[in-house]
């Protein structure tokens, strides 16, 4: 399935925080959407790594994403290396998403700011011929999507743009809702 707008967070929920109006609004506009959830959230204060999953696939119903998928790096341990770099090439070539938007460059939690290099590293690398990939034992072709985007988290930065989410506003506090813990 291909995809306009695949959104990556380091944890479940951090699309919802963030950019989920964003997806809200790319949905209503008839647009192909996505999330790819880099760890489980396994080291968070409250709930577990099965809670949050199970946060997350409710939430991406309230959403109505066309997909959600969860790499289950390590949280706070992930590295920018060839190995979750590789991840995320897969993800892009199995669904060839123009837009990208990922956690910001920077922010009070390490996570992020690691995220945001990790996932522009591998949009890079994802459109090179000479690093293969495969799906299901097929090879993948290479894909670049046109723009990776971040999204403000904890610490203001200026934006280049703003999206209107007023519309879907009460969607995306319905979203962040099914985070219970």
């Amino acid at each position: 399935m291909k995809l306009d707008l695949l959104a990556f967070g380091v944890h479940p929920d951090d699309i919802e925080l963030s950019c989920a109006g964003t997806l809200l609004v790319e949905k209503k506009n008839g647009k192909k959407v996505g999330i790819v959830d880099l760890t489980r959230g396994e080291l968070g204060t409250r709930g577990t790594a099965q809670t949050r999953e199970e946060e997350a696939a409710n939430s991406a119903k309230v959403l109505g994403v066309d997909v959600r998928e969860n790499l289950e790096m390590a949280d706070a341990f992930f590295r920018n290396d060839e190995e979750n770099q590789r991840k995320i090439i897969s993800v892009l070539r199995k669904y060839r998403p123009e837009i990208i938007l990922c956690n910001a460059p920077d922010d009070r939690h390490p996570d992020h700011g690691r995220s945001a290099t990790l996932v522009a590293d591998a949009a890079f690398l994802s459109g090179l011929r000479k690093i293969e990939t495969f799906d299901d034992q097929e090879p993948q072709e290479i894909w670049k999507p046109k723009y990776v985007f971040n999204y403000i988290q904890d610490i203001y930065m200026n934006p280049s743009f703003v999206i209107d989410i007023s519309e879907v506003i009460d969607q995306k506090l319905a979203s962040i809702k099914e985070f219970k813990t």
